[in-house]
């Protein structure tokens, strides 16, 4: 090949690289077009009825509680009822030895015999006295004296009735009944036992058990913020009175609803909270005295609630809760909010949102505030994870 040839040839390979070099540095030097706006997903608040709850923690406790204490001395000769079982009011639950007071009542009793037989020798006695002395046959000082032994007689047949009164009512009282229905505990003396009338310790004892207290406490700060919603109209109470359900030791509900019973009128200077009373029915005897439960109350009721999905709030760096807003011509705000309680999966809104606004729930860390977005109503696409 001649040499001019092929130095031609070189020098259109060098015009032919140079030019594509030159093509590729115009490509890379040419300014980019602006990114499309990211794709968020948002939903849009409605004001809702909005039934509002606290939960607190309490105790159980029988609505009944009686002590079962002997009221007359003696020897118990038997226990007539099984520990741990249902009792009726009225029922015999002891028997103490009555030979002394059986004894005593049949004493009684003939003393009232005497004491009625020797009325009447002096009632014949005074009025023949008031016959004579109504023609002086005898002095005036003797018809009186005869009616004053009447009246005395009259008088010891009075004091012996209330002799056999309380005879029998103690001889009554070696048969020592249920003061009230419910379940009987453990039995702290056994047949031989020497028991005294009215001794401190308490033979059993019994629990109404069948509906039960609910004893929660509440602080009187919320007490308060919550009568100042109430006065101000925001929330109102139910007509049909509050409501209360029960969460149980291992955290199951209880299958029951209870209701609310009053508030107590003190508050206590220790804790500075007020105790709130529930009774919860018990008929299959689930709740037993003592348990620890948790139960949650209706305060009231929110008729315009602002509701705002949890997983469209965030939290600022001093802790506030924050939530992004679709505003005018698509553009992200950030929202200060003022959050009370968890309402299902959302929190109830005081302060920071409105009916209307369109809070993003998706698309979180690709909305920042200023920017431009393409709002999709949430669920009806599916926007970019983040």
């Amino acid at each position: 090949m001649p040499t001019t040839y092929r130095h031609t040839l070189f020098v259109n390979l060098l015009l032919i690289v140079a030019s594509l070099a030159a093509c590729n540095r115009t490509q890379a030097t040419a300014p980019a077009g602006p990114p499309p706006p990211a794709e968020v997903g948002y939903v849009t608040l409605e004001p809702r009825r909005v039934t509002l709850t606290m939960e607190l923690p309490g105790r159980t406790s029988a609505m009944l509680v009686a002590e079962v204490r002997p009221e007359v001395g003696g020897i118990v000769r038997n226990r007539l009822f099984t520990e741990g079982a249902d009792v009726k009011q009225g029922e015999v639950l002891y028997e103490i030895d009555p030979s002394s007071y059986e004894a005593a009542h049949a004493s009684a009793k003939a003393a009232l015999s005497r004491a009625e037989a020797n009325v009447v020798p002096r009632r014949l006695k005074a009025e023949r006295y008031r016959e004579l002395v109504a023609i002086n046959a005898v002095s005036r000082q003797d018809a009186d004296d005869a009616d004053a032994a009447l009246r005395q007689a009259e008088a010891d047949v009075e004091g012996a009735k209330a002799a056999l009164d309380t005879a029998r009512i103690n001889l009554a009282h070696t048969r020592v009944r249920a003061p009230i229905s419910g379940r009987i505990g453990r039995s702290v003396v056994t047949t031989g036992s020497l028991v005294t009338a009215s001794q401190p310790t308490a033979l059993a004892t019994i629990q109404k058990l069948d509906p039960m207290y609910v004893d929660v406490t509440q602080s009187s700060a919320n007490l308060l913020k919550l009568q100042e919603k109430i006065s101000a109209g925001k929330i109102r109470k139910d007509s049909k009175g509050a409501m209360a359900s029960l969460l149980l030791e291992d955290g199951t509900q209880y299958p029951l609803a209870g209701t609310l019973k009053f508030s107590d009128v003190t508050v206590n200077p220790g804790t500075g909270s007020v105790t709130i009373r529930t009774v919860f029915p018990n008929p299959k005897g689930i709740l037993l005295p003592g348990m620890y439960v948790r139960a949650v109350l209706e305060e009231g009721i929110d008729e315009r609630g602002i509701v705002v999905p949890q997983r469209g709030v965030t939290r600022d760096p001093a802790g506030k809760a924050v939530a992004l807003v679709v505003g005018a011509n698509d553009n992200v705000e950030s929202r200060i909010l003022e959050v009370s309680r968890v309402v299902g999966d959302g929190w109830l809104v005081e302060k920071g949102l409105s009916a209307g606004d369109r809070v993003i729930v998706e698309g979180l860390q690709k909305a920042k505030p200023g920017a431009r977005v393409r709002p999709v109503p949430f669920g009806a696409a599916a926007p970019p994870k983040g």
